[in-house]
């Protein structure tokens, strides 16, 4: 009999642990369950009621496995009637997919020309010393995957890594074994005051290019970004954090949670609109043209911390 203690307890790596009865006798990390697979068929039938773009279909069925399965891909392939090698060609051009599984956190170090002279090899190279891995492995215990990029739009922030999402800017080697003990612990545990990975953006309206700061107003120390909102039958200025990777705001009217918002430009009256859905939430994203380049996108839905830096 093997004396090594075993602990039972609910899995906390699935979709739905928050709701989740079965009790486990394992002391490993449990990455897959039978009580909530779903058949790849009905899988791929439930994503093509809602999309019937493939990028936007595979996006799905990574974000359910964290990787792309070959029998999934088959299976979009038939119902699409879309040539299998078609398919392929998109997973494997895109650098956010994957055909393997991957780690529970995802690095992605940028190695392009503006990270690479500010010391980024150097970065990637601590991250494979720290995880013991090379980049494009994935830990033995599927904690972390490390990957490399040629750009993740932020160039005048770099040296830029991305873990899970989170932006952290002016990256140097000392800094890695900090960010890894971040993930670990858990990345939404955010001291603005402290955080690296929280920066200030200076935004402006896409449509008439105003500036949308707030010099007279600071949140964060320092100046907020003004908007106009409405909601309900509500209407009145918004005021944000320019810290990226913060989430404090102030309204002239308070907002319950998770009431959808319609963010207005306050000089041209423009509704910020932008093109992604929330990766969280699947709300419709505002967007903002940060200074320097890229867009900053944030979700209008009041509570979601969903938000993307683009270029």
């Amino acid at each position: 009999m093997s004396d090594k203690k075993e602990v039972q307890g609910i899995c906390t790596t699935c979709r739905h642990a928050p709701t989740c009865i079965h009790l486990k006798l394992t002391t490993e990390p449990i990455w897959h369950c039978d009580e909530f697979e779903v058949e790849i068929p009905n899988l791929v039938e439930h994503i093509l009621s809602k999309n019937n773009k493939l990028i936007a279909i595979l996006e799905e069925v990574q974000k359910y496995y964290n990787y792309l399965p070959e029998e999934t891909l088959r299976e979009i392939s038939g119902r699409m009637k879309i040539p299998l090698r078609d398919v392929y060609g998109v997973a494997t051009f895109y650098k956010s997919f994957s055909l393997k599984p991957r780690g529970k956190h995802l690095i992605s170090v940028c190695l392009g020309t503006a990270c690479h002279v500010r010391g980024a090899q150097a970065v990637a190279s601590e991250f494979e010393k720290q995880l013991k891995i090379k980049a494009g492995e994935t830990t033995p215990d599927k904690e972390f995957s490390l990957d490399t990029v040629n750009c993740l739009g932020a160039c005048a922030l770099g040296p830029i890594n991305v873990v899970d999402g989170e932006y952290f800017s002016s990256v140097n080697a000392k800094m890695v074994k900090n960010i890894i003990k971040k993930t670990r612990k858990g990345l939404n545990d955010i001291d603005v005051k402290k955080d690296y990975r929280i920066f200030p953006v200076e935004v402006s309206c896409p449509r008439c290019n105003h500036t949308l700061m707030r010099p007279d107003h600071i949140i964060d120390g320092y100046p907020c970004i003004q908007l106009i909102v409405s909601f309900s039958r509500e209407h009145g200025w918004y005021r944000l954090t320019s810290l990226y990777g913060s989430f404090n705001c102030e309204s002239e009217h308070e907002i319950p949670i998770n009431t959808k918002l319609q963010i207005f430009c306050p000089h041209c009256h423009t509704e910020l609109i932008g093109g992604y859905a929330c990766p969280e939430c699947r709300t419709q994203m505002v967007t903002m043209i940060v200074r320097g380049g890229g867009t900053v996108q944030i979700c209008p839905q009041r509570g979601c911390k969903g938000h993307i830096l683009d270029t």
